[in-house]
């Protein structure tokens, strides 16, 4: 279902979801020509969970986040020219190029950190609720992580000081469970947890937690609302599981677009390869959401192939910006440190 929210805020997260997706896809093809080195993770796949929670959000509020960062931040408004020209290590990028696809930080929208450090992050985010508490400044902290997160000791530790200290935290797990599972149903049960569901982890520290359909963009939007007022009131933290479908180009050990998004796949997929075709026919949260702004008769057709159409121009011309953004001077790397 759609987002209880205006026509025009609907659209809204339409655009934002084509951005993501178009940057994304776009990155694929640039470090498959070595226009950027090393490794990387997209956020396809997961749009309307991130879109519609990080909206909940007020702009002073801190966010954590992981490595499938870019969605999280462009769902949050981070210019794309100044996050490509980070990801290609540019002069013009965010953070000068030191911070690439795995560490860009932007604070002036709340992201403290980015660690491609599995559940590197969950202990600094229950530290930046600590802060936030003790200085009474009513800003909550976001902790944007993937299921495999929960493996990790520092989780539970966090979950731990979190609930015994009723810190303003919200812990989002996006679990992009395995390509073929079928729309997110929570029957998965993860090889190398023993807790199942994965929420009877934070259940054991008393931190309240519940189970969404990540695909559903609106039920996102009404869970993490009423999560964001109750740590707002006081009550401590919140855990919440979204349930994603992972994107099938995210199955190789490098990411692989099998077929490049436009709006027009939302009424017919015959043009995906037969492979991958039932993901982009039941599982592709974007072209979910097209339909349902249609059938809701939020959007015509030709309303949100106008949207795609605009994306898709300024994500190219952001590419070219990145791209011809210069290398930093050596000297750079000895600035910016502190101790």
């Amino acid at each position: 279902m759609l987002p209880k929210v205006a026509r025009d805020t609907l659209l809204d997260f339409c655009r934002r979801m084509f951005v993501i997706r178009h940057f994304e896809e776009s990155l694929v093809p640039l470090h498959d020509k070595g226009v950027f080195g090393g490794h990387y993770h997209l956020y396809i796949g997961q749009e309307a969970t991130g879109v519609p929670a990080l909206s909940c959000l007020r702009a002073d509020d801190y966010l954590f986040t992981t490595h499938r960062n870019h969605g999280h931040l462009l769902a949050r408004g981070a210019d794309p020219k100044k996050l490509c020209a980070e990801i290609l290590g540019r002069a013009d990028g965010y953070n000068k190029g030191k911070g690439g696809s795995f560490h860009t930080v932007v604070p002036s929208l709340g992201f403290l950190h980015t660690s491609a450090v599995v559940a590197g992050i969950i202990p600094l985010a229950t530290g930046a609720a600590y802060a936030s508490k003790a200085l009474k400044n009513g800003r909550i902290t976001v902790c944007l992580f993937g299921d495999g997160a929960l493996e990790e000791g520092a989780a539970p530790e966090a979950f731990n000081l979190a609930s015994l200290w009723k810190l303003p935290v919200l812990f989002l797990c996006e679990n992009n469970g395995k390509y073929g599972a079928g729309r997110a149903t929570g029957a998965a049960q993860s090889s190398t947890m023993a807790a199942h569901p994965l929420t009877d982890l934070p259940k054991a520290y008393k931190v309240p937690a519940q189970q969404v359909d990540g695909l559903d963009s609106g039920t996102v939007h009404a869970t993490i609302s009423q999560a964001v007022e109750k740590i707002r009131r006081g009550e401590g933290p919140q855990f919440i599981e979204a349930q994603t479908v992972r994107w099938p180009g995210s199955e190789s050990n490098w990411p692989v677009v099998l077929q490049n998004t436009n709006a027009s796949l939302a009424w017919d997929v015959n043009a995906v390869p037969e492979k991958v075709r039932e993901w982009y026919r039941s599982c592709d949260p974007l072209l979910i959401y097209t339909r349902e702004l249609v059938e809701a008769k939020q959007a015509t057709r030709e309303e949100i192939a106008a949207i795609d159409r605009k994306v898709k121009a300024e994500i190219d011309e952001a590419v070219k910006v990145a791209v011809s953004s210069p290398y930093p001077k050596p000297e750079e790397a000895a600035k910016d440190y502190f101790a």
